[in-house]
């Protein structure tokens, strides 16, 4: 199972494992040779048989036969009971997906297998509960009524018991669904997916439901309806195909089937268990105890969170309390701690190269397998005896990391003999922690991959449009400057040059505000002391007019005559009233007017302040654009209003201003800004 699971594997490594056991050998051979499955000549090499029956089919096989192993060898479980059970289950397999092609399913290998555990749960309370169970499977088979007892009987149902232990297997969901679902009723059915339907209408067709209404299955939206001509002649091949195919794995079918029989009790008889069985075992043991836990795994967003869940696992699970993590480089071919936290400085200072030689844990990820200081008949490697120093401990145990192809990373655990000798049975498990922790973190570090991979796609974007905006801006800007520096030396000094001395200071700040962009052009983020009194005539005198005066509006102001001086950026506070300004002459029609008005001393939490604060008597604002002062609102066509004072917000909380609004719908605005006071204004510093 773990071999058809392996990306890498071949058919023929496949065929080297089958050929070592001569029983799983002929049923191969038996099953490919089948009438059922045979097509044209016979084949005669297990390569040919394991290529005509397909990866998929061979995984149905080896499940089967793995839980077929599994139960044989259970003293609790009669013959009988078990030759019932499988040629059941292979009736529905069967019909599963007979039905599934009837219906153009795309996977109709997975009703197939869906169908054939469908019944899982029986074996398991079989196993569990004995006697009591066993009678009641044979009085259900006589009155089919009896199944709604189940759980009033036992506590649970045996399709419930499938679907957890479907789900604890690491299989598909959709598997255990069919199997939880098999018993539902004709009206609930109709809401599940395709693939629990068809299991349901194989088992309800396995039980000679000539009288059943007529069937139907959703695909992929669709609602089929399914003939019953064509399901019950599907139904006779299925019964003959079981047949032939029970005959090929050593399975007796009963002189009635398909009428389910389960017989009295037999004496138990004392089972024999070869190793590789005791593997299998332990192998589903380990993927019933990890599968939480590859489930936690992959709900972590970084791989620090995830290699912390494995330490604690390893811990947990194992008893392994001492755990080192080693990951590939960028290249596969070396192994290094460097960027791993929380464990002995020597792990972060090694660089392994991938050579057996070298070390265990190199050895571990070349061989793909768990190897361990306890086994090995030669003299450790000096970096060996070193790394079991730094975790303090008697020897190692090396879990490779393995992700399909690809080198993760390899555990090193640090533990005494006492403790292998109780880890031994346990290595299957131990194998397969190591490939939930390799598939776990390999996820978490592709999608940090993939993230800075659209981050710096998105930046480069960005920055490639941005540089359009500032070259095609920059132009016209500069134009404008330099006609203006020419207009300035032909007017007389009067107040008019004063006039263009602001709208030149107003072309560098769009300038700067543009070049930011990409950081092309350079401008003073820091915040000096500036007379507030002098920014907001100047602003007077460039947009009095444009946004108030020629659209009816009147404008009041209540400032100082001396300097105000206020600790803030120069250009951060242009675009904080101007953008106030801006929000106020958009939302006034004429005859509304714009008070702007500046108070000195304000003293708050002990800190000395300066108030400027603009009120209109216009609509007001709700709540939501409000908000926008605090909590920055998405740039949109429709909400310029609340763009404005999202860009005042967010000065303002870089440059320490503190904002409070009143706003009463049809009543009128109040915003008032607290900027820290400063000292006298720079010397040779414009306003």
């Amino acid at each position: 199972m773990r071999t058809v699971d392996d990306e890498q594997a071949t058919v023929g490594d496949l065929a080297s494992i089958v050929e070592q056991d001569p029983g799983l050998a002929s049923r191969i051979l038996s099953v490919a040779n089948s009438p059922a499955l045979r097509r044209g000549r016979e084949l005669k090499s297990l390569d040919t048989c394991l290529v005509a029956l397909g990866t998929r089919l061979v995984h149905s096989l080896a499940t089967c036969l793995s839980i077929q192993r599994l139960f044989d060898r259970n003293p609790n479980l009669d013959a009988t009971d078990i030759a019932d059970f499988w040629s059941h289950s292979l009736l529905v397999g069967e019909l599963a997906r007979g039905v599934a092609e009837l219906a153009e399913y795309p996977h109709p290998d997975e009703a197939y297998l869906s169908g054939l555990l469908h019944d899982i749960g029986e074996l398991i309370l079989l196993s569990a509960i004995g006697e009591p169970y066993r009678r009641f499977l044979i009085n259900s088979a006589e009155n089919p009524q009896l199944l709604a007892e189940e759980v009033q009987l036992f506590g649970t149902t045996h399709a419930d018991v499938g679907g957890w232990l479907i789900d604890h297997w690491g299989l598909n969901s959709v598997l255990a669904d069919g199997t939880a679902f098999h018993h539902a009723s004709a009206a609930q059915i109709l809401t599940a997916t395709a693939l629990p339907q068809m299991v349901w209408i194989a088992q309800a067709l396995s039980a000679n439901m000539d009288d059943s209404p007529e069937f139907g299955v959703v695909v992929n939206g669709s609602s089929l309806k399914l003939e019953r001509s064509a399901l019950f002649a599907e139904r006779d091949r299925a019964i003959q195909r079981t047949r032939q195919i029970a005959e090929a794995l050593g399975i007796t079918v009963a002189d009635e089937f398909p009428k389910r029989h389960h017989a009295a009790a037999a004496p138990p008889q004392p089972a024999q268990s070869s190793a590789a069985e005791e593997d299998m075992a332990a192998l589903v043991g380990g993927m019933a105890m990890l599968q939480p836990l590859q489930q936690d795994l992959f709900q972590l967003g970084s791989d620090t969170e995830v290699l912390l869940a494995l330490r604690e696992s390893a811990r947990i699970l194992f008893e392994l309390p001492k755990v080192a993590i080693l990951l590939a480089n960028d290249k596969g071919d070396a192994l290094s701690g460097e960027k791993v936290g929380a464990q002995p400085e020597l792990f972060r200072q090694l660089s392994i190269p991938l050579a057996a030689s070298r070390s265990l844990a190199a050895a571990a990820v070349i061989e793909r397998q768990v190897r361990t200081s306890f086994e090995q008949t030669e003299a450790l490697p000096l970096l060996d005896l070193q790394l079991a120093r730094a975790l303090g401990t008697e020897g190692l145990l090396c879990i490779p990391m393995l992700a399909r192809s690809r080198v993760i990373g390899v555990m090193v655990c640090g533990l005494s003999e006492k403790q292998y000798g109780r880890l031994q049975r346990r290595i299957p498990w131990l194998a397969n922690f190591g490939k939930i922790a390799a598939i776990s973190l390999d996820a978490v570090l592709e999608a940090g991959r993939h993230r800075q991979q659209v981050e710096e796609e998105l930046t480069h974007q960005f920055t490639r449009h941005a540089r359009q905006i500032v070259h095609e801006a920059g132009n016209p800007l500069g134009i404008i400057k330099s006609y203006l520096k020419i207009l300035e030396r032909k007017l007389p000094e009067d107040g008019v040059r004063q006039e263009l001395t602001v709208l030149t200071e107003e072309i560098d700040r769009v300038a700067n505000i543009v070049g930011h962009m990409t950081h092309a052009l350079k401008g003073s983020a820091e915040s000096t002391s500036l007379d507030l009194v002098a920014v907001l005539n100047d602003f007077l005198v460039l947009y009095a007019d444009t946004l108030f005066n020629t659209k009816g509006i009147r404008i009041e102001t209540v400032l100082p005559q001396a300097e105000l001086p206020v600790r803030i950026n120069r250009d951060s506070l242009k675009q904080i009233v101007l953008n106030l300004w801006k929000n106020a002459s958009e939302a006034l029609v004429a005859g509304k007017y714009v008070k702007v008005s500046v108070s000195d001393n304000i003293i708050h939490d002990g800190a000395g302040y300066v108030q400027l604060r603009v009120d209109d008597n216009g609509p007001g604002m709700p709540e939501e654009t409000i908000q926008s002062l605090y909590r920055p609102k998405p740039i949109s066509d429709t909400a310029q209003r609340g763009l404005g004072l999202s860009v005042v917000g967010s000065l303002a909380k870089k440059e320490g201003v503190l904002i409070t609004c009143r706003s009463q719908i049809g009543a009128g605005t109040s915003i008032a800004l607290l900027i820290p006071k400063g000292g006298a204004p720079v010397a040779g510093q414009p306003a």
